[in-house]
């Protein structure tokens, strides 16, 4: 049995998506440009890996083993002969998969006409949320793009891209930096230094928009090709600045934080203090300057980042943080979770946690506050449970506790146009949506709670981005709210337990 992990998810917003998305068309340069950068990423990981061996005393390979396997001839085993006796080539053999530019002339397609309900499937409503899966199937690994309306009913695949490596963090961006209006894009975080800009208004896309960052070369041979301002390892977490739109950041495993603009395609800074990997990070939902992170060092930090290298507040936990948030009700809090099962509530302008949650027997891998329901949050763990609890008034109650037999979660997001809805992946049966209102328990406690929208709406252009790229790599904007003076925190662990409640589920049709 194949074994599928969904790693991460994000929504897109509705109406953000092309009605019509649009297919990529490849020629015969493109598949050759194509083919040969695939080639020489396949000859550097080779050259790798040889050297490796080298360093372990020939344990990788060998000449005997090469002369043993040459009269077999491997390397054309999977050729084929052409008419004259010859080798097909790979050009040729991938074009002849590829879409033809009209389908009339495509010998493979012998039904032509559409199916009517798959033409309206294509179509993406103004009224979709799009919902990006991060997933890992043995070897291989994809961004599944599914279509989500909560009105009609409606949860399915619209199509999915193939990534170049397991994925860890999507992030979705409503900037084009090609173009003076909103785009469409999300930015994957993956095993390797570089993050990849994919365009979701494209579809059969075989590359992306853009990339940030670039692989670093180890062949003593070859110059390195890596950039100054690229990361060194795994890129963990991905946030996109909604008030500065050309800016996103990045946390890594090489224990920095990345700051690019997105327009220049570079960094224009990189935040050094924390000693081990930035796990987590996510930008204030009001202040341009003010970027929450949180590391296996065990430390929660918030930059200033018009001033990052000396302003900056800093709390110590006992746990290395998993997840952090911003309490978008409530601009001065923010909560972090640890490896040890743990939530901490915090404000920034004192030292103490205002409670600290016993939520999770392991790592709190996920938390999420409802997009229009204050105090609502939930949290997802490698316990393989799914909590939702009341922290309104800092008094946390449980409210549910369950169990999707979807192994350990990995993540958990809540619609930005539901109340209520949720998406959480997990080591089983991929992702999962979920509207935590389907519970007796969820919705007799919450149902008669006012909804509060928040306005966090992005800005429709670049110009009118209320942050700017000043020439010493700050972010620079007009005002600061919170303070820049440093804070250890003092936890008490306060347990809260919550029970299993009587669940409802709701029907979605799915392809």
């Amino acid at each position: 049995m194949v074994r599928s992990v969904v790693s991460c998810v994000a929504w897109v917003t509705k109406g953000a998506a092309k009605e019509e998305p649009e297919k990529v068309k490849l020629d015969k340069e493109q598949l050759e440009k194509l083919i040969k950068e695939a080639k020489e990423q396949l000859d550097d990981a080779e050259a790798e890996d040889q050297d490796v061996g080298a360093e372990n005393g020939g344990a990788v390979g060998g000449s005997n083993v090469d002369d043993e396997l040459a009269e077999y001839d491997l390397d054309h085993y999977d050729d084929e002969p052409d008419m004259d006796g010859g080798s097909k080539n790979l050009v040729d053999s991938l074009a002849g998969l590829t879409m033809y530019a009209d389908e009339d002339d495509d010998p493979y397609i012998t039904i032509k006409d559409e199916d009517e309900e798959d033409i309206e499937d294509f179509k993406i409503k103004p009224s979709d949320n799009l919902i990006l899966v991060g997933k890992a199937e043995e070897e291989c690994s994809n961004l599944e793009i599914f279509v989500y309306n909560e009105a009609d009913d409606i949860l399915y695949c619209h199509h999915d891209i193939m990534l170049s490596a397991f994925p860890l963090a999507l992030e979705w961006l409503n900037f084009d930096p090609g173009e003076d209006k909103p785009g469409n894009f999300v930015a994957v975080g993956n095993m390797t230094p570089v993050i990849e800009i994919w365009d979701l208004d494209l579809v059969d896309s075989v590359e992306p928009a853009f990339t940030l960052g670039e692989y670093q070369m180890k062949k003593k041979k070859k110059k390195s090709k890596e950039k100054v301002d690229s990361h060194k390892d795994a890129v963990l977490d991905l946030s996109w600045n909604r008030h500065a739109r050309n800016v996103l950041a990045s946390a890594s495993a090489d224990h920095t934080v990345a700051l690019w603009d997105l327009s220049q395609g570079k960094t224009v800074s990189v935040l050094k203090q924390h000693t081990d990997k930035v796990q987590t990070l996510e930008w204030h939902p009001f202040e341009a300057q003010s970027l929450l992170t949180g590391a296996f060092d065990k430390n929660v930090k918030v930059f200033d980042c018009r001033k990052a290298d000396q302003a900056h507040m800093n709390w110590s936990f006992n746990g290395e943080i998993e997840r952090v948030l911003w309490n978008h009700f409530s601009p001065y809090n923010f909560l972090a979770s640890t490896d040890k099962g743990y939530v901490y509530y915090m404000d920034v302008r004192q030292q103490q946690a205002i409670f600290t949650l016993s939520a999770h027997s392991e790592a709190v891998t996920g938390l999420a506050l409802s997009s229009q329901i204050p105090g609502c949050l939930v949290t997802t763990s490698a316990d393989k449970n799914v909590k939702v609890w009341d922290i309104q008034n800092n008094k946390p109650e449980c409210v549910l506790s369950k169990d999707f037999k979807m192994g350990a979660l990995t993540c958990v997001h809540c619609c930005p146009d539901e109340a209520a809805v949720m998406a959480t992946g997990g080591e089983k049966e991929g992702l999962r949506v979920f509207d935590i209102m389907a519970y007796t328990a969820v919705a007799n406690h919450f149902g008669n709670r006012e909804l509060v929208v928040v306005d966090m709406a992005v800005n429709s252009t670049s110009s009118q981005a209320s942050a700017v790229m000043e020439e010493d790599g700050a972010v620079a904007v007009e005002d600061v709210t919170m303070e820049t003076e440093a804070a250890n925190t003092e936890q008490s662990d306060s347990q809260v337990v919550g029970g299993t409640k009587k669940k409802k589920k709701k029907k979605k049709k799915k392809s």
